[in-house]
């Protein structure tokens, strides 16, 4: 779906590319480092079980969000689903030279067509990129996986700050 949101469109017969300014993307991810409700800032995107991975030049860093919520910064690893996780596997990512901060389910799918974009010249590599998770569980700790209940008030903070911060930057990105 995100290549076809990228891809030029016709009009009157005449092909017109996008002028998009960024890309923002807020989403929930199993943390690995800390605990549900903080903040997760992705480096990189690295697809669990292929080759492929994608460097993220992220426009958020963790200076734009105030102290009241923990964020943490490095590559998230896109993961088919969360009921195939391996306990071991998740502290190989976190404690390898990966240094994964956590697990998604999009993020390197989106950045692998953010990236195709920008080589097909339908997008400008200039394009700012935003990348911010909040923290729906750690599947490392007792208690905090997902099949331990809903997030509850624990991820309201956490959703509006990265609302705010990404809200923020769109609008002060012409100043």
């Amino acid at each position: 779906v995100m290549d076809e949101l990228l891809a030029p469109f016709t009009m009157d017969a005449k092909t017109v590319p996008h002028d998009f300014r960024s890309i923002s993307i807020m989403g929930k991810a199993g943390i690995l480092p800390g605990k549900k409700g903080d903040i997760m800032l992705a480096t990189a995107h690295v697809l669990e079980g292929t080759p492929h991975n994608y460097i993220v030049k992220n426009d958020l860093t963790m200076e734009d969000f105030d102290q009241s919520v923990s964020v943490y910064t490095g590559p998230m690893v896109t993961v088919l689903g969360t009921s195939l996780q391996s306990r071991d596997l998740l502290i190989r990512f976190q404690t390898s030279s990966w240094k994964a901060v956590g697990l998604e389910m999009e993020g390197g799918h989106y950045q692998r067509a953010i990236s195709a974009a920008i080589i097909r010249g339908h997008i400008s590599p200039e394009i700012k990129v935003r990348y911010a998770y909040y923290a729906s569980d750690n599947p490392l700790l007792s208690g905090q996986t997902l099949a331990s209940g809903p997030m509850g008030n624990e991820g309201i903070r956490p959703t509006y700050l990265i609302t705010q911060v990404i809200i923020e930057k769109i609008l002060n990105e012409n100043s």
